[in-house]
C-alpha cells in the first residue's frame, strides 16, 4: 500500500513533474541519498511551470527553473504528501540506490581481494619470482569478471596460486592429468576446463613464467599445459575419417591402411595426432565433407578416396588433422551444406587450406534444388544472414533467390560416385 494519499500520488505522478523526479533521483543517488544541492530544469513547458509553481508554493516565470532540493524536501513534508523527498521518490519509483556508498563498498571489496591475493602469493613458493609481479599486475588490470562475488574471487585467486605453485615447482618431476589436478584443488575435475576463469588465470601465469605468449586457440592452450607436464583431455574429441593410407611401418600407419582395406571408418583422437605424423603419398587429394552420413555412404560403397569429416563446425581436432596432412603435401577438395553456416565453414576451410570446391558451385546448387523439387522432396527454408562464397560469387545470390537450404545428403549419390572414382 502506498503511504501517499491516492489523489496526491496521482498528481505527483503526473507527466508535468516527471522531469523533476527523474533529475532529483539522479542527484540523490549520486550524493549519498541526501536532499542537498539544487536541480535546474530548462525548456520548461507551461504545464510543467504551472505544476512546479503549485508544488513549490511560489510563482515561477521563464523557461528555466532552479529547484533547491532541501526546500523541496521541506515543502513535501509539510504538504498533503506528508513525506520527505527520498520517500516520495521511492513511492513513485523503485528504491533509491546510494551509488556513492556502492562505489566505496566496491572499492573496499577490490582492496580486500587484492590484499588476499598478495597474502596468498607471499605465503606460496611463488613469492619473489620475477614474473609473479607482472601476473598480479595483469590481474588488477583485467579485474574480476562480471557476476563473480568477492568471496568467489578470493577463492579462485587462492586456487590459482596453489595450482601455479605445484606446476612451477622446480623439483616437480611427475606429470598429471588436468582433470586430476583440477579435482585436487577445486573438488571438481572440470575446475580447470577451457573457458573457466581459473584456467585463464593459471594459463596466464604459465605463459609469463615461461616467457611465452598467452595462446588464443585450443591447440595452443593444450601445448601450454603440456609445457608444465599437465596432460589435457586428448581422447574425448575425435575426427571422423575414411580411407587414410599413410606411408610408414609404425603400427598406427599399418592400422589405418588395414582399416581402409576393410572399408572401415576411423575416429582419430588428438592423442593419435600427437603420437604419429600422418604422411599420405605425395600429391594425395583428401576430400572433406561436413556430414558423417557422407563417410558412412562412402564406406558402404567402397570409396577409394581418403575422406575427412568436419562433423559440423570443424573442432580443433579436425583442424589439427588437416594441418598435419597439409604440412606433408596433401591437397584438399571440400563439400558442405548449401546453407549460410555451411558457406561460412566452407570459406574457412578453403581459405585456410587452399581447398578446391567440390560440387559447390551455383550450378551445382541450382541442379540439386531443381532435382529435389522434381522429386517432390520437402523444401527446407534458407534462414539466417547471407554469406558470400569466396570461390563462386554467384552462389550466394542463387541461394538467396531460391531461398532453399540443401544439406549434403541432397548430393549424396553424386559425392559417392566421385569418391568411388579412380584416386
Amino acid at each position: 500500500m502506498s503511504a501517499l494519499p491516492p489523489a496526491t500520488r496521482d498528481w505527483l505522478a503526473g507527466p508535468a513533474l516527471a522531469r523533476l523526479w527523474s533529475g532529483a533521483r539522479q542527484r540523490l543517488e549520486s550524493n549519498g541519498v541526501q536532499s542537498t544541492g539544487s536541480l535546474r530544469l530548462t525548456a520548461v513547458s507551461s504545464r510543467e511551470r504551472s505544476d512546479l509553481s503549485l508544488l513549490l508554493g511560489k510563482p515561477l516565470t521563464g523557461a528555466a527553473v532552479t529547484v533547491r532540493l532541501d526546500a523541496l524536501d521541506e515543502r513535501l513534508r509539510t504538504s498533503a504528501a506528508g513525506l520527505g523527498l527520498r520517500q516520495v521518490l521511492e513511492e513513485l519509483g523503485p528504491p533509491l540506490v546510494d551509488r556513492r556508498a556502492a562505489r566505496e563498498e566496491n572499492a573496499a571489496e577490490r582492496q580486500r581481494v587484492r590484499a588476499s591475493l598478495a597474502s596468498s602469493l607471499d605465503a606460496s613458493p611463488l613469492a619473489g619470482l620475477e614474473w609473479v609481479g607482472r601476473w598480479s599486475d595483469a590481474l588488477r588490470r583485467t579485474g574480476i569478471p562480471k557476476g563473480v562475488t568477492p568471496e568467489a574471487a578470493v577463492r579462485t585467486f587462492q586456487q590459482a596460486v596453489q595450482v601455479l605453485g605445484v606446476l612451477l615447482d622446480p623439483h616437480r618431476t611427475d606429470a598429471c592429468g588436468r582433470g586430476e589436478l583440477a579435482a585436487s584443488v577445486t573438488g571438481s575435475a572440470h575446475g580447470l576446463d577451457d573457458g573457466s576463469w581459473l584456467a585463464r588465470l593459471v594459463q596466464r601465469g604459465i605463459a609469463l613464467a615461461h616467457g611465452t605468449d598467452l595462446p588464443g586457440d585450443a591447440a595452443g592452450r593444450r601445448a601450454l599445459w603440456r609445457l608444465v607436464s599437465v596432460t589435457p583431455d586428448e581422447v574425448s574429441s575425435t575426427v571422423l575419417t575414411y580411407g587414410l593410407r599413410p606411408v610408414g611401418e609404425d603400427w598406427r600407419a599399418r592400422s589405418l591402411r588395414e582399416r581402409a582395406d576393410h572399408r572401415a571408418e576411423t575416429h582419430l583422437t588428438s592423442r593419435d595426432l600427437l603420437d604419429v605424423r600422418l604422411h599420405l603419398p605425395a600429391g594425395t587429394t583428401v576430400h572433406i565433407c561436413e556430414n558423417p552420413r557422407v563417410v558412412e555412404a562412402a564406406a558402404e560403397a567402397g570409396g577409394s578416396h581418403p575422406l575427412v569429416c568436419t562433423s559440423g563446425s570443424a573442432a580443433t581436432v579436425v583442424l589439427a588433422l588437416l594441418d598435419t596432412l597439409a604440412s606433408t603435401g596433401s591437397r584438399f577438395a571440400y563439400h558442405g551444406d548449401f546453407d549460410w553456416p555451411g558457406l561460412a565453414l566452407a570459406n574457412r576451410i578453403i581459405r585456410r587450406y587452399g581447398a578446391q570446391p567440390w560440387r559447390m558451385s551455383a550450378d551445382d546448387y541450382e541442379h540439386l534444388a531443381t532435382r529435389n523439387q522434381a522429386e517432390r522432396i520437402p523444401q527446407l527454408p534458407l534462414a539466417g544472414q547471407p554469406v558470400s562464397a569466396v570461390w563462386d560469387a554467384g552462389l550466394a545470390p542463387a541461394m538467396a533467390a531460391l531461398g532453399v537450404a540443401l544439406h549434403e545428403e541432397a548430393a549424396l549419390d553424386l559425392l559417392v560416385d566421385d569418391l568411388r572414382g579412380a584416386p
